[in-house]
């Protein structure tokens, strides 16, 4: 049998082959592109997880001391884990352990400011009670506290290299992996004083 393709033919073909498009439509749901924050409007606190609240509760880093830890200065916490690599002395732990001690009553005392600030901010906006002037209330509030949390956090690490050698820093640096490619260690910062 030979079809011959008339002009009626190829009009009818292109009618059904723009109607499966459309058929095709209907039977697969377009693909939304949603957005990465779906689901989070139901969080108690929007601008914050269950996992950031309950780790600013906790006192927890957060990496808010990254820029310090990174560039060659221990935190007291790692430090007291690696007490036998580093050869610590009895001073030295106890020191350490004191500054740690310190530094988690701060963190804990301004992680739940910084909680309920965030949530203030979050019942300005979804009780509609927000403008500009509030705004900035809330946001300058928000920001005070942020920059406290992570000066505590950054401020420790402070503390903490000046309580150790230049060789315990480098030993820090090689055991948390820190080292380069080639096997040099991170750049050691020098220590201040000494407790």
């Amino acid at each position: 049998m030979t079809i011959r393709f008339t002009p009626k033919l190829i009009a009818a073909c292109a009618l059904l082959a723009g109607a499966g498009g459309t058929f095709g439509q209907h039977s697969h749901p377009p693909s939304h592109n949603a957005s990465p924050y779906a689901g989070q409007q139901a969080r108690e606190i929007k601008s914050l997880s269950p996992e950031q609240t309950a780790d600013l509760l906790a006192g927890k880093g957060m990496e808010l001391a990254k820029a310090a830890e990174l560039n060659g200065y221990p935190g007291p916490m790692h430090t007291l884990e690696l007490a036998t690599q580093l050869e610590l002395s009895t001073e030295q732990k106890q020191a350490s352990q004191a500054l740690m001690t310190r530094h988690k009553a701060e963190a804990r005392d301004l992680g739940p400011q910084l909680v309920e600030a965030e949530r203030a901010l979050d019942r300005a906006f979804s009780s509609r009670q927000i403008d500009a002037a509030r705004l900035a209330t809330h946001t300058e509030r928000l920001g005070q506290l942020q920059a406290r949390l992570r000066m505590s956090h950054l401020e420790t690490h402070l503390q903490q290299t000046a309580l150790l050698t230049p060789t315990q820093i480098s030993r820090y640096a090689q055991l948390r992996g820190y080292t380069s490619s080639v096997g040099t260690p991170a750049p050691v910062a020098a220590p201040t004083h000494k407790h």
